[in-house]
């Protein structure tokens, strides 16, 4: 049995001081020194593991104990002020299960349903209280500790959009209103790319630059900077009639020209509750603005002052955080890998961490002039973040852990697959090439896997692993394709005997057998009995199939600059055939639509290169259809000089084939909304371009809308329209 000190065993007396340390210093160098040096995740599962000990052992729980404060400790460069009305924290929820439990508990407190609920934005930001005295900006103060925080009234007065008084009449003689000051994220990057050209550290993100910039002692400093707010609640409220919800508040306060947030949505159970949170976990980069979660409110004020407060959060609101997409990893070295177009990308070689819900070990930083921009050095503490499905991307380096042992990062001078020296492709470039398109075995393998992929010859059997088995030499065996020239030549015979070193799929580097220390190579196109297995055959079967696809997904397979999916069915259908592609001048090209003299020079250019030709000949030799049929006779162009904008999921359209009936019946399909939009036509899911469309009046069609505007055209459609206030 484990000692104990008065019933609390002393490993868990030890582990709460640990902790308690632990988030107390996060929490200085977070609130206080505007320098984090642990992720959202950490600090989290800290304080997480505080709280679980202290409902084991509730003796543990003092009123010093980080569990029962809120904030930190003001900072001693600004003067100190009392909030009118403390400023509380939120307690969180992360996943579906503690939301059920704090609706359940609400509405036992409340005596019953404490519905509606309002859902809101959780902005990444720095907390604020603004106090209004007869209309006229008092006060700006930092939510500190809660209690006590720092006045920083003169930077407040610089940031735009925050009113030096109010508008409007029946005017509260006193109001203290709540929010989160920000900075855009576009507008973050360009701050810290300024920071870098002045060889200054860049910030870590968002938030923690908006928390520097509020506590400039120069508010010359604060004005030059992008700072913003949303006001999300209110303190005191004093000589006006008092609203009867927080949906209300908010009506309110926008009347008086405050800023508000129109991303909230009042909802009148868990379920509706849930769509909100699951709505922004897919549309979590839509915003502006960086969030980290969903906060959920109870929208009566009385039921509000019903359910009350605990020693540091309110029961009537609690914060749903979403999984970190940021966290905090060493940079054990930067090495480069080169792309199907020559291009040499350096990458970030890590710890492996998990953010976003899988394990990550490289990010990818563009180019030599990136890693100068974010001011990383090898050996930093890095900021990783990963956007979703968004490849990973290191942010900055976490600077106050550097201890001196860090070295800058030296751009190659030479190819590291094939030994060529690099070069800028013309001046002004900001990648370095590789020369040797023709040979340099990395690019014919990234030029493989292209022509393979979904959008171009989708052949399924000729995945990563197979086009580094076909293209790159292993000992004792020279690579079966030496150019993508060969790709519909291969036979079984060649296929059976080829084996292959495995590759990383994102860098191209061989992986490493653990057990001989050597790379790994492997038979990947023959069995144990030395046949040909199912992916030989399957390979042949796909490249007989691919020979029939249509001229755009050849175009796009022979990796031509510039000629994506979108551009290549404009070419495919203008020209008709390779061969009229091929011999066209520039000006024939450039009066495609959405071709123009730029991506023209390139086609030609492209086409003036013999051992381009060459593929296409032999392509054509074996049997790939370079020709496409006749353009069929246009129907009725019912949709002629209108543009539409596709969203969601609809059922019985894929978002391609919903493009094709527009273009089809003479539309034009566009990717944003605008005043000039005819329609936008929603299905499921539907995100910031349904919101924008609301925003600007544009008409809204329903899937069922959407079949009356292709069968009859935009006046009827017009009429089954759904209108933006419905």
């Amino acid at each position: 049995m484990s000692a104990e000190v008065e019933g609390v065993p002393v490993d868990a007396l030890k582990r709460h001081a640990e902790l308690s340390e632990l988030v107390e210093e996060a929490r200085w160098r977070y609130y206080v020194l505007d320098q984090p040096t642990v992720s959202d995740a950490e600090f989290d599962a800290w304080f997480n593991e505080l709280l679980a000990l202290e409902q084991a052992h509730p003796t543990l729980q003092t009123p010093d104990s980080p569990t029962q404060k809120v904030g930190a400790p003001v900072s001693g460069d600004f003067a100190k002020v009392q909030h009118l009305q403390k400023m509380e924290s939120l307690d969180n929820a992360f996943n579906d299960a503690d939301i059920a439990a704090w609706q359940v508990r609400a509405e036992r407190l409340a005596e019953g349903d404490p519905g509606p609920y309002l859902c809101e934005l959780k902005i990444d930001g720095l907390a604020i209280a603004l106090v209004y005295r007869d209309g006229k900006l008092e006060r700006g103060a930092t939510r500190g500790d809660g209690r006590t925080g720092d006045d920083v009234t003169a930077n407040v007065r610089t940031i735009k959009g925050i009113p030096h008084r109010l508008e409007g009449d029946d005017l509260p003689s006193l109001v203290e209103v709540r929010g989160e000051v920000y900075i855009p994220v576009e507008e973050f990057k360009k701050l810290n790319e300024q920071l870098v050209e002045q060889a200054k550290p860049p910030f870590a993100n968002p938030r923690n630059a908006a928390a520097g910039t509020l506590r400039q002692k120069d508010p010359r400093i604060t004005a030059q900077r992008p700072l913003r707010m949303l006001v999300h609640g209110v303190g005191v409220w004093e000589g006006a009639a008092e609203a009867q919800a927080q949906s209300q508040v908010y009506d309110r306060l926008r009347e008086f020209g405050l800023p508000v947030s129109d991303l909230y949505r009042v909802v009148p159970d868990v379920t509706g509750i849930n769509d909100f949170i699951e709505h922004y976990r897919e549309h979590r980069h839509d915003p502006a603005y960086e969030i980290d979660g969903v906060v959920v409110k109870v929208d009566k004020i009385r039921t509000q002052r019903e359910l009350g407060s605990t020693s540091r959060a309110p029961r009537w609101a609690i914060a749903y955080k979403y999984p970190p997409e940021e966290v905090n990893t060493k940079l054990r070295d930067i090495e480069v890998g080169v792309g199907r177009t020559g291009r040499v990308t350096p990458y970030a070689v890590m710890e492996p961490v998990v953010v976003a819900g899988s394990t990550v070990e490289r990010a990818t930083l563009h180019n030599a002039a990136i890693v100068v921009k974010k001011g990383v050095l090898i050996g930093d503490t890095v900021v990783l973040r990963k956007a979703g499905d968004v490849i990973p991307e290191i942010v900055g380096p976490v600077t106050p852990l550097r201890d001196g042992s860090e070295r800058a990062f030296v751009m190659p001078t030479h190819c590291p697959e094939c030994g060529t020296e690099l070069a800028y492709e013309k001046e002004g470039d900001a990648d370095l090439r590789c020369p040797n398109a023709r040979s340099c075995p990395a690019q014919i393998r990234e030029r493989l896997y292209f022509a393979a992929g979904r959008y171009a010859l989708d052949i399924d059997g000729l995945g990563y692993v197979a086009a580094t088995a076909l293209s790159q030499p292993v000992p004792e065996q020279e690579p079966v394709l030496r150019t993508e020239a060969d790709l519909f030549d291969l036979t079984l015979e060649q296929l059976i005997p080829v084996r292959s070193v495995v590759r990383d799929q994102e860098t191209g580097l061989p992986k490493i057998d653990p057990k001989t220390g050597e790379p790994k190579v492997v038979s990947f196109f023959s069995n144990v009995n030395g046949e040909a297995s199912q992916n030989a055959l399957k390979l042949i079967d796909e490249l007989e199939r691919a020979k029939q696809v249509p001229l755009w997904r050849v175009l796009v397979a022979l990796s031509i600059r510039h000629i994506g999916p979108p551009t290549a069915r404009k070419l495919a259908e203008a020209m008709r055939s390779i061969d009229a592609i091929m011999n066209a001048s520039e000006e024939e090209l450039a009066a495609v639509e959405d071709i123009g003299p730029r991506v023209a020079a390139t086609i030609r250019e492209w086409f003036e290169v013999d051992w381009h030709r060459e593929i296409v000949e032999r392509w054509k030799a074996a049997g790939v259809r370079m020709e496409d049929e006749p353009a069929p006779e246009k129907g009725p162009q019912i949709l002629e000089g209108l543009t539409f904008v596709v969203t969601g999921t609809l059922e019985g359209f894929t978002r391609d084939s919903a493009a094709e009936a527009i273009t089809s019946r003479g539309g034009k399909v566009s990717g944003s909304v605008s005043k000039k939009t005819a329609f936008v036509v929603v299905g499921e899911n539907a995100g910031s371009k349904y919101d924008k469309a609301v925003s600007l009046g544009v008409p809204i069609l329903d899937e069922a809308g959407f079949r009356v505007l292709l069968e009859q055209g935009a006046e009827a459609a017009a009429e089954a329209a759904v209108k933006p206030e419905e």
